[in-house]
């Protein structure tokens, strides 16, 4: 396997929301390889904020734009491809749901907050998520 350079791993992300029927609700999308049920993440494009390049991976990612909160949720780290990445986590406010999107292979799904902390498995992002409410 393939050294990855260092960028790799500075990545961001979003934890998209909206409220239905005064429920705080968040967007899951799962990862291409084993399926699990992850935020819109990716690595911090060059030019790019950690807030415009979490945006972008949404749009990417899960087919959603919207409104990235200014203030940062929280940090998380996971394994991949043999190496720990550090994700800078953001809010986002969704505005728009696509039908049509460039992974579209990903299955995404709005869920209640309570629920989603059930799906999503590494602890340190559920440590992150909790913060949601709090900080919108």
């Amino acid at each position: 396997m393939a050294v990855k350079p260092g960028y790799f791993c500075r990545q961001s992300g979003v934890v998209p929301y909206r409220f239905r029927k005064g429920r705080l609700e968040v967007f899951l999308i799962t990862s291409r390889s084993k399926r699990r049920w992850i935020i819109p993440k990716g690595i911090i494009e060059r030019d790019y904020s950690a807030r415009n390049s979490a945006a972008k991976e949404a749009l990417e990612e899960a087919g959603i734009r919207g409104r990235v909160g200014g203030k940062l949720l929280g940090i998380y780290r996971n394994r991949k491809l043999g190496r720990t990445c550090t994700i800078k986590v953001f809010p986002m406010l969704v505005s728009r749901v696509y039908k049509d999107w460039d992974e579209d292979d990903r299955k995404r799904q709005w869920v209640p907050l309570k629920k989603a902390l059930k799906l999503v498995d590494n602890d340190d992002l559920k440590r992150v998520m909790r913060k949601l409410p709090e900080r919108i």
